[in-house]
């Protein structure tokens, strides 16, 4: 029996008993759409981090050199006492990194955790609790902010101690709407300052904005706020594979500054975007140990229906069994005529769960903040799952049916 009749018969039975097909797929297709949707977001989710979280937060072929690791979340308690007892970067230790880096496009200084909010007032308007950080001019070339209008803050204004600042796009929206911003004056924790910069709008992600903030000069800062808990380097290289190459540089630097021995671990961290997305991930594979038993359970159930279908089938088909048989066909056939009606089956069901999932993730990307990104391997899988479960839960149908004795089937009604 050629295998093209094979899968003509499998299809017209298919087709002759829609809604009974569709039942009987119905748990596959939900597992398979299931798996395709939350994969896609997880993935488009990780691509988001690395693309957009990432870069925003730390910076372009951009490394840190920090107080505290960026995966200090995940450490047990003696790590985190560790870490507590580090010395806080400083402006000597910047100048360190600077003479080790002579390269580096740029090489900055900013306040780290925590990271304090304020009320910014302009004239009778008050806009509450934006972010505020205290940066060295350079830190404006690492984040590449692009400015609207204005300047930049300069190292001018550290050295004199200016009370300026730069605004972010929500800030100048909300605050001065119509009105230039640049050469206003707010106020800050009660001292004026004035605006003489409006930074370019970067955007949301996830539904955060990251415009709405304040710079200060450091100085300026540390006047109001006082020092942070953490002061955090960030060098900007030229290309990103220069990265390796400067982070292996700084860190012989700063052992060398702080007096460290061969035998003594660092007492600060070099990091670069790389690690917030391995965080991320960290994460995120909590998720990916749960989803394969919830797929799994899924798959079971919907193989199991169709195991079920495929025997009644057997049974109310007896006749027409008995029938081919009589006129020449061998167990085999009958056997391939089952199970290629159970693969069939399953196929469709992935696919329909395939097109669910992809439906599901645009629907996700489309009305909320999450990402989601369908990709090639998960389509693979999903299918290749539900060709597994066609074979596996139907070959007992099959078999069964290829055993029937042909007069015995033929007296069936």
């Amino acid at each position: 029996m050629l295998f093209s009749d094979v899968l003509s018969l499998a299809f017209a039975q298919i087709r002759t008993s829609k809604l009974r097909s569709f039942f009987t797929l119905l748990g596959i297709i939900v597992s398979v759409a299931f798996l395709v949707a939350v994969v896609a977001i997880i993935q488009g989710m990780n691509a988001y981090v690395k693309e957009s979280i990432a870069d925003a937060m730390i910076g372009n072929n951009t490394f840190q050199v920090r107080r505290t690791p960026i995966r200090v979340g995940m450490y047990d308690e003696d790590a985190m006492r560790l870490v507590a007892r580090r010395p806080r970067i400083t402006l000597r230790d910047a100048d360190v990194v600077r003479r080790a880096l002579p390269d580096a496009e740029a090489i900055s200084i900013q306040s780290g955790w925590p990271t304090p909010q304020a009320d910014v007032i302009w004239g009778d308007r008050t806009l509450a609790d934006v972010l505020t950080f205290g940066i060295s001019p350079e830190y404006q070339v690492v984040q590449d902010y692009r400015f609207t209008s204005g300047r930049a803050l300069s190292q001018t204004d550290l050295d004199q101690r200016r009370p300026v600042v730069v605004i972010g796009a929500d800030v100048a929206d909300k605050l001065f709407e119509n009105i230039p911003p640049v050469g206003q004056e707010v106020r800050i924790m009660g001292q004026r300052f004035t605006v003489v910069g409006v930074i370019a709008r970067k955007g949301r992600v996830l539904g955060q904005s990251f415009d709405g903030f304040v710079l200060l000069p450091l100085p300026q800062f540390e006047m109001l706020f006082g020092r942070r808990k953490t002061t955090t380097i960030s060098v900007k290289m030229p290309q990103a594979k220069d990265v390796a190459a400067g982070m292996d540089r700084a860190e012989e630097a700063m052992r060398v500054a702080h007096k460290l021995r061969p035998d003594q671990g660092e007492d600060f961290s070099i990091e670069t975007a790389d690690a917030l997305v391995a965080f991320w991930k960290q994460l995120t594979s909590v998720l990916f140990s749960v989803i394969p038993a919830m797929v799994a359970i899924g798959i079971l159930v919907g193989g199991i229906v169709i195991m079920n279908i495929m025997l009644m089938s057997v049974t109310e088909r007896t006749r027409e069994v008995g029938i081919r048989k009589s006129v020449g066909a061998t167990r085999r056939d009958i056997r391939k005529q089952f199970l290629a009606e159970a693969v069939m089956l399953s196929v469709i069901g992935g696919a329909l769960g395939v097109a669910g999932g992809g439906v599901l993730a645009w629907a996700v990307d489309w009305l909320s903040p999450l990402p989601a990104r369908v990709t090639p391997w998960s389509v693979v899988l999903a299918l290749v799952l539900g060709a597994g479960v066609g074979i596996l839960f139907g070959i007992l149908p099959a078999d069964r049916a290829a055993k029937l004795d042909p007069i015995t089937a033929m007296r069936a009604e």
